[in-house]
Order: C-alpha cells, then structure tokens, then sequence
C-alpha cells in the first residue's frame, strides 16, 4: 500500500512511516540535525517548540536511534498524519467503535527484523528520556501496552508510562479503573505474571484506540479490532518471539515482557498531563524478556505535560461526545474540546434551534455531555453562528448571550479526573454555561453582516517608506 492516505474504499494507510511520509510533504515535520541529550534537552526542545511540526532528532548522544517527538500534538500534524481533515478523522473513529475488524496474521513483520533475546539494556539501547528535573528518572512515554485479559481473552491496548529501573525492568503506571490494570489483577489473584508487548512507534490508528477510554470502549472489546475498524482494513499482527500474545507487525520497537504479580517499586515523580508533577507512588515491576526492532528504528516520545498528550484524546473523545449527543439530543451540530481544557475537561457544544420546541434542549445537551464523558467539568453551549472552534467567539456568546443568574448551573458532588487538584479526590462541582437564545429571539441577537468583498493582494502596499511619504502628501 502506498501513502497515499484513502482509497475509495475509504481504507486509510495509518503505518507509522507512511504517516510521518505524509507529514514531511505537508510540511508537519522537521529534522532537528543539532547534538541533543536525553537528560531533559530533548524533552525541553519538544516543550519549546510544542504545537508546531513534528520534530525528528537525528543525533542523539551516545545512540544511533533518532528520536520523534510532537509527533500528533496539533491538528495539522493529526490531519497531515492521517492525510485527511479532522472531521473525516472523527468520522472514521465512530466507524472504528460500530465495526471493529479481526486483526490478520502475517509472516512479514517489520517489527521482528532484529531481535534481541539476551544482555537486554533498554536504556543503553532506546534514548529513553527525561523530561524534567524532578522527574525520578527516564519515562517511555508513548508506548502502547497491549495485553489480553487472563479471564476474558480480549486484548486491550492502552497507554501508560514506564519509568526505567534496571536494565531489563521497569516501573509501570497503572492507574485505578483502567483496563490493564484489571487485567493484571486478575493475573496476580491467580498468583500470574500477565505478558504485555509495549510497542513504541506503532500503526497511528492503534494509537487513537489506545487513546479511547470509558463507556466508548468497555473492557469486552477488542481494540485491535477497533483499529483496524478505524483504518478500514485488519491491523497486520504477528506473533511475539517470548510472550503468548500477538503485536502489531508495523511497529518501529516492541518490548516483549511481563507484569510481574509480587513485585513493585517507588515510581515518580513525574510531569503529567495536567501540568503538576505525580505524587510518588509504588508501581508494579514490568521484566522485559525481549526488544524487537526494525532495521533503523524511530524511537517515539511524548513529553507528559506537552500537547500531544491531550491532542491524542481530542478527536477520539469528540467522536465519543457527538455520537452520544447526536442520539440523543437532534439540535446538537458540532463539539469542540477546548485547548484551554486539556481536550478532556471543557467542551464547547453548538446547536441549531429551528422550532420553539427545542428551547430547552440545550441545557439537555450539557446534562447529557457530562454523563458521556466523566471528566467534562465545564460544558458551553452556544448557537450555530458562533464559531466554536474560535475562542474569542465563543468568549463573544458568553459575553452577549449569556444571564449570569439563570444560565449559569452546577452540578454538585460529581465525579470527574482525580488528577484536577481542586477537587477532591475526583469528586468536583460541574459547570454548564447556557449561552444560547430563544428561537424567538434569533433575529435580536442577528450579528450586522458585511457585503462579501474580495481583497486584492497587489493593491496593499506595506512599505515603509511608501506610506510616510503618503501621508506627507496628505497633510
């Protein structure tokens, strides 16, 4: 299959290389050609010039892999990666949930080019990072977990750091709820270690499943089959060299290993995704077994609190909102997850009122928002002529359309991310701001519209010199 992104099939070619392919012919990739260090330079360059194009680091002291960082931390990395809009991105994520396709063996496994089953050294081997100074060591980052329930036999794929601890372990975080570590509960209650592949520089629609989370993705679905429901085609898988499990054969590096059922370690601090540093904790030991590789890898890193890390949710969980909202609520046209939130903790919904009957709906919208998504805390909703995408806009509805004392609601009480440190333990108020108008009312609020004019370029003349002497004549 070549790069090119879509067939009429509607297939989408979403291996790594073919996606960072697409993101230098766009213009969404940059080498960086300059000696960096894995000690925080690295990882500080990425915060500098987070939001921008990728970027690849070809020279990396002491290691002979170059590292990709900002990889998916905007939307034009995400719509150049994918090769299409992020409408079409979100279109296809609901037709990964509704149509999962079974992943398909093969015998040709790029990820399974080199392999190294002995004197494992993760850390004189990948340039694993440190991403800032009061971090307790280097992270991976972006490596996708992939598992299979010991009792359910369904795979999951899923994020999680790991921080490096000897030269063939790890410390990994798994935080409560999620689906891995239920997983190795279950493997550790029956006194089990639970085989795990971490694969770094992975197929871009497995990345976007691991990414999805909550009611969208329950713990019976299969989420390789979701990505390959995502890319229109199943996900290529080979069978792991030490570990019982099968890995996505497109991936740049796969650690094969165990969670071990008895064993654990201090584990952070580290920067997370909402700006603060972890609390120290204790993790469980993962033992690697096996490092596979292509020919020349990448190795991928996401700096914890960077844009790629909340940029990897955004389109899955307004997918995930839209599909929830649209069922049930028909005013609702679009959803935004805002940049100030995270992409996880504000959303701003719009809607189009075309009848009396549907004042009132909006404020279902809100109500039904917050049940979607557990961690929205802060839901907006405005009319369909204010452009949701545009934070001054949105800002402008508030600003003129908004009643203090009656648009404003809370929700007490309610669960949301216990990472947000103003809550407690997860337990915060929830905010929804009713900054719509009345059907009634449209034609009051009417914005004063221009005539459509073109601008033509040649007749703007910025010179200097040009203008002073121009407003010399006219005085």
């Amino acid at each position: 299959m070549s790069a090119t992104a879509t067939t009429p099939t509607g297939i989408l070619d979403t291996r790594f290389r073919a996606a960072l392919s697409r993101m230098a012919q766009r213009g969404r990739l940059r080498a960086y050609t300059a000696p960096v260090d894995v000690e925080l330079e690295t990882a500080g360059l990425m915060k500098r010039l987070d939001g921008g194009p990728a970027l690849l680091f070809t020279d990396v002291r002491g290691y002979t892999i170059p590292v990709v960082g900002n990889f998916l931390a905007a939307r034009e990395n995400c719509e150049a990666a994918f090769g299409v809009d992020y409408r079409t991105i979100r279109e296809f994520i609901v037709r990964a949930l509704a149509g999962p396709l079974t992943p398909e063996l093969t015998a040709s496994a790029p990820a399974q080019q080199n392999v190294i089953t002995s004197g494992i050294d993760i850390g004189r081997f990948l340039p694993v990072l440190k991403h800032t100074a009061p971090d307790s060591g280097r992270f991976i980052t972006a490596g996708v977990v992939v598992t299979r329930d010991p009792e359910t036999s369904v795979y999951n794929a899923s994020y999680h750091r790991l921080q490096l601890v000897g030269p063939n372990t790890a410390a990994i975080q798994l935080d409560l709820g999620r689906h891995l570590r239920v997983a190795w509960e279950r493997a550790k209650a029956r006194g089990e270690a639970l085989p795990i592949a971490i694969c770094i520089g992975t197929d871009i629609a497995l990345q976007y499943t691991a990414a999805t989370m909550g009611s969208q993705m329950p713990e019976t679905t299969d989420e390789l089959a979701v990505a390959g429901g995502l890319a229109g085609r199943a996900l290529p898988v080979t069978d792991a060299i030490t570990q019982p499990l099968i890995v996505p054969a497109e991936s740049e590096i796969i650690l094969e290993g165990r969670i071990l059922p008895d064993q654990t370690v201090p584990e952070g601090p580290f920067g997370e995704f909402v700006g603060y540093l972890s609390t120290p904790g204790i993790a469980p030991v993962v033992e690697i077994t096996a490092i596979t590789h292509r020919t020349k890898p990448i190795y991928h890193a996401i700096n914890g609190y960077g844009r790629e890390t909340v940029m990897l949710r955004k389109y899955v969980l307004e997918a995930s909102l839209l599909k929830v909202l649209t069922a049930s609520v028909p005013i609702v046209v679009d959803a935004e997850m805002t940049a100030g939130g995270l992409h996880r903790f504000h959303a701003v919904i719009q809607v189009r009122k075309t009848a009396p009957q549907h004042n009132g709906l909006q404020r279902n919208a809100i109500l039904a928002a917050f049940g979607a998504l557990k961690d929205l805390d802060l839901v907006t909703v405005v009319d369909d002529d204010i452009d949701i995408r545009d934070p001054a806009d949105v800002e402008y509805a508030i600003a003129t359309r908004m009643e203090a004392s009656r648009d404003l609601f809370t929700i007490p009480g309610a669960r949301g991310h216990e990472y947000v440190r103003v809550g407690a333990n997860g337990i915060r108020a929830k905010l929804g701001i009713d900054a719509t108008v009345p059907f009634e009312e449209r034609a009051r609020f009417t914005r004063a519209q221009f005539a459509p004019v073109d601008v033509r370029e040649d007749a703007i003349d910025a010179d200097a010199g040009r203008l002073r002497a121009l407003i010399e004549d006219l005085t």
